[in-house]
This record gives structure tokens, sequence and C-alpha cells, in this order.
């Protein structure tokens, strides 16, 4: 076997799912565990996490000594509840990182399945062949850490999200010292964060939107409303810091906004005058130009706080002509529809609204090309692998590691299921492809829908259904009740009418047909009534409705 092997499971060619192993012949490793909102396409489904059958062979479980989180983001942590009712296994990161995990594990009923164990940045855990320092770097969730994982070939340095913000206070910014530490005492990979790979230079700071909310603050006279990503703490902080100077009370709306903060200031990284923070049942109290409203639905979630406002559905919150809405956020792609909704409403009922493409009111998370190099510069790695990313990022980020100065033999970009194989003289090379693929969660059901139900699911969407039932005698074949036909969402109700009558003697003509035989196959019966209206409706009026025959022998 290979000294060390790394293999992603989910988060390459794609956003979302990041999860990464790395394995020794003694040890193994996860570095987290998140999951993927599901793409248009995935009709119904709430989730979509990682499938990890590669971990679940015995002597591989035996090998696990635990998941390693970069950071509390959904993407990087939210598959855990699933994960655990296969993989009991300790799980190590930062203080936030774990109490929003903590949080997490209570509503899903697991909060004594896991056994969690806090690393702060600057420190350093050992997991059998595996030593890990958690470095701090800075993105749009606090105690997010890189990892410098000691391995016996050498160091592996995992950025989970970064960017390199210098505005940032020094508790808060990236500690690129200590990444520029293992940079000049040799690193053998570094697998690095590609979501902003297209964005050239340096993403903006956050000093920059402060004082982009400072002006728009004193600008607009009215009620200021902000929906901002919940776990984004360093933001709401400032927000609350400007409420102070302009004298403005701060009202939650949101659920993940109030998880989110409770766990912050019980861990003191949010310090909340409680003289400030007003409840939603006291607004009609205060002026408009008293309150600053913080809620959640960023990206159009039906039912989110937003969402609810903007159809003057939310109890407490309704718009006025003076407001001023402002989405502190970016449009994540396949959320637009939904976000061009919420806002369109907002200015029917008279609202004032900024988003990110008319207003300097969000900043990214993700270091932009600029930052991406300079974090090949620091670590100055000898292999260079891009994670975090869509197919066309990775090879963006590899094609920048290679102008950076890394060799194109020692850049990889490779998609999940792909195994980097390291020996035992520090070569790199591509081994055999593991499974890896996509699990579906709906409801309570936990890959219980398969790719082939969410084409069926799709079929339906776009052309209907049409349902034939049959009750018939299993002894003499004669018909008890029927054929009634039956569509839904196929025509209109009264066109409908006009071809019932030619599909119920198409189904007759099949059932005659099969009548003359000796003893009568209802399965195929089925068969021949599905294929007999599928050609006719595809001739008549260019349709192909999914049809189902129900057939029942009494």
């Amino acid at each position: 076997m290979p000294a060390l092997k790394a293999i992603p499971l989910g988060g390459l060619g794609e956003i979302g799912l990041n999860m990464m192993v790395y394995e020794t012949e003694k040890d193994i490793i996860i570095v987290d565990c998140g999951i993927m909102f599901p793409e248009d396409y995935m009709l119904g489904i709430d989730m979509v996490i990682p499938d990890i059958r590669y971990l679940y062979d015995p002597e591989k479980k035996e090998k696990i000594r635990g998941i390693v989180l970069t950071h509390g983001h959904e993407d990087h942590i939210g598959a855990i509840p699933y994960i655990l009712r296969e993989l009991n296994i300790p799980i190590f990161g930062t203080p936030f990182t774990l109490g929003i995990l903590e949080e997490k594990l209570k509503e899903y009923d697991l909060p004594f399945r896991a056994s969690l164990f806090t690393v702060k940045t600057g420190s350093s855990i050992t997991l059998g062949d595996f030593e890990i320092e958690f470095i701090r770097v800075a993105h749009s969730i606090i105690d997010g850490a890189s990892l410098a994982i000691k391995t016996p070939l050498g160091v592996v340095i995992h950025t989970g999200d970064f960017k390199f913000d210098q505005s940032l206070d020094k508790d808060l910014a990236t500690d690129i010292n200590r990444l520029a530490h293992y940079g000049d005492n040799g690193v053998l990979a570094l697998f690095s964060d590609s979501t902003n790979i297209e964005k050239e230079g340096f993403t903006i700071s956050e000093l920059d939107i402060k004082n982009e909310f400072r002006t728009i603050f004193s600008e607009h006279p009215g009620r200021i409303i902000i929906a901002l990503f919940a776990s984004n703490i360093y933001r709401i902080s400032e927000l609350f810091s400007l409420a102070g100077e302009f004298n403005k009370k701060v009202m939650f709306s949101g659920r993940s906004l109030m998880t989110y903060t409770r766990v912050a200031r019980k861990l003191g990284y949010l310090n909340i005058p409680d003289d400030m923070l007003v409840d939603e049942e006291s607004i009609d109290y205060y002026r408009p130009e008293e309150l600053l409203i913080l809620t959640t639905g960023t990206q159009g979630e039906a039912m989110s706080a937003l969402s609810r406002i903007s159809v003057n559905d939310h109890k407490y919150i309704k718009i006025k002509h003076d407001d001023l809405v402002l989405l502190s956020s970016k449009f994540i792609p396949g959320n637009e529809k939904a976000i061009s909704k919420i806002i369109n409403n907002l200015y029917r009922r008279g609202a004032e609204v900024y988003y990110e493409s008319i207003s300097e009111i969000h900043v990214s998370g993700h270091g932009s090309k600029e930052e991406l190099k300079l974090m090949i510069n620091i670590t100055k790695p000898k292999y260079f692998i891009p994670v975090h990313g869509e197919v066309k990022h990775l090879y963006q980020h590899k094609k920048l590691a290679v102008s950076a100065g890394i060799s194109p033999s020692n850049s990889f970009a490779i998609e999940n299921g792909d195994t980097l194989e390291f020996t035992e003289d520090r070569e790199c090379i591509i081994g055999e492809k593991v499974y890896s693929g996509r699990i579906f969660v709906d409801g309570k059901g936990i890959g219980d829908v398969l790719t082939h139900t969410i084409k069926e699911r799709a079929h339906l969407s776009e052309n209907g259904m049409i349902v034939v039932m049959l009750v018939v005698d299993s002894k003499t074949s004669s018909i008890i009740s029927g054929p009634e036909i039956v569509s839904k969402g196929f025509v209109f109700e009264d066109y409908f009418k006009e071809l019932s009558g030619a599909l119920h003697r198409l189904v007759m003509d099949v059932i005659e047909k099969n009548l003359t035989q000796e003893s009568v196959d209802w399965v195929k019966v089925k068969d021949d009534i599905r294929r007999s209206l599928k050609k006719y409706l595809n001739k008549k009026i260019d349709r192909r409705p999914f049809i189902f025959p129900m057939i029942t022998e009494i």
C-alpha cells in the first residue's frame, strides 16, 4: 500500500458536499463532512449528502480515527448527523464550529452519539499517523481553520475555506506567519479552496463593507432591514456597532440567526448589550428610525423570515413605505429566481431594496485569484491539488498553480472518487478510483429516493399523468368496474373530456384482444394499455404523460 492516500468523497466537481479522506496503512482521518443543497432537477429533495460506502468496509472502519472540521458551514458539517448513524467516531473542531454542530445534533436527537473534542487554533492533536495543527484563517464564519497535517511523508496543508483580509483584527485574520513556517520547512502537498478562482485581484475587505453600511445608515432616515447569513458573526458584530453609533435597537427574526448568535455569545465571540436587543412582540413600541432588523432568508427560502415578510405573512414585521431592505449576501447559483421573487414582492409593498448587483453590501468569504496565488507562494508545496469547486474551478486553479511555479506534472485536478497515492519516495500518482456518489435526503427518508425516482418526478412535473383504473374477476376475467380514466397535471378538464372517449376505446380494444387468450395475463394487459395510450397521445397531441394502469383482481 502507498505510504499516504488522499481520497475526495465529495466537494471536487461540485459546490458543497466537502469531504476528504486521508489514509495511511494503519490510520484514516476524515476532513469535513458537508451537505449540498438540491439542484433544480432534484424535485422534492431536501438535501444531498455524500455516499461514504468506501468507509463501510470493516477494515476501513477500524482505521478511522476521527472527523476533523475546518469550520461550521453546512457544506462542511451538515452531513455529520447522517454519517454518525453509520460511523460512531470522535469529531474535532474549533469552539464555534463544535458549538454549532452540537445544536445541530440536538435537532436530530443525536447529542450523545458523538464525542466532540474542542481544538483552538494554534493547537495540535495527534490521531494515529497524523498530527494536525489548526491554523487560524479568515472566512465568512468565525473560528475557521486551515489544517497542517503532518504525515509519515511530510506536511499536507488542507486550507478549508479562506481569504486574506488584513483589515481584520489580529485574532480573526489568517495566520500568514504559521502558514509561512510550514512553507519554509517544506510542504508535501497543498489542497486549496478553489471557489473564487474566477475572480481577479483580492476579495474586498469587511472594513469596506462596514463603511458602506455606515453611509447607508447615515443617508436613510427610516427603518432598515438587513438579511444576511446567520453564520456571519463578524458582520453581525459590526452591525451592532453601527446600531450603537446611530442609536438603533436591534431585532432578530429567524431561528438560525438566533441559534448562531446564542452560541457566539455563549462562547464570548459576540458581545451584545442586553438593552440593545428587542423582541419581535415589541416592534410597535419603537419608531421606524429606531429599529435595525436582522433576518434570515437571503437565498429565497420559502419559509424564511424574509420570504414571509415579502408576502405580508410575517406575524410581526410588516413592510412600510419608507423601509430599506438590504440583502447582504451572495446569490448562490440556482437560487436566483427565488431571490428575485422576494425582491419584486418587497418592491411591490413599497420598500427600497439593495442587493449585490446594485450595491457593495456583501463581501465573499473566499479568497480571489491573487489570494489563491499568495497561498501557493507562502506554502511552497511540492504538489498542488485544487479542491472545493466545480470542474471548471479546479482546472482554472490548476492553471494558476502552474503559472505560480508548480510543475504541471505535480499539479492534479482530480474529482470525487479519484485516489492520489504518495509513495515512500514522495512521488505522487493517481491510483485506482473508489466508489463515491450522492445520497438524497427526502423528509425522514435517507437514500430511499434514487436517480430514476428523480427522473420520474421530473417526468410527472413536465407531462402530468393518466391513471387507468379497472376491477376484474380473477376467475372469469370479466370486468366488474371500469375502465375509469383520470388525468392529473396533463391537460385542462374540458379538453380531457374530448380525449377520454378515444382513450376509453383504446383501453377496451386492448382488453378485448387479450380476452381471446385462454388465460389473461393482466401484467401484459397493463403493458399493452400503457403502450397503446402512449402511441396515441404522442401522435395525436405530441404529449408524453406518465401512464399508470391499475388493474385490481378480486
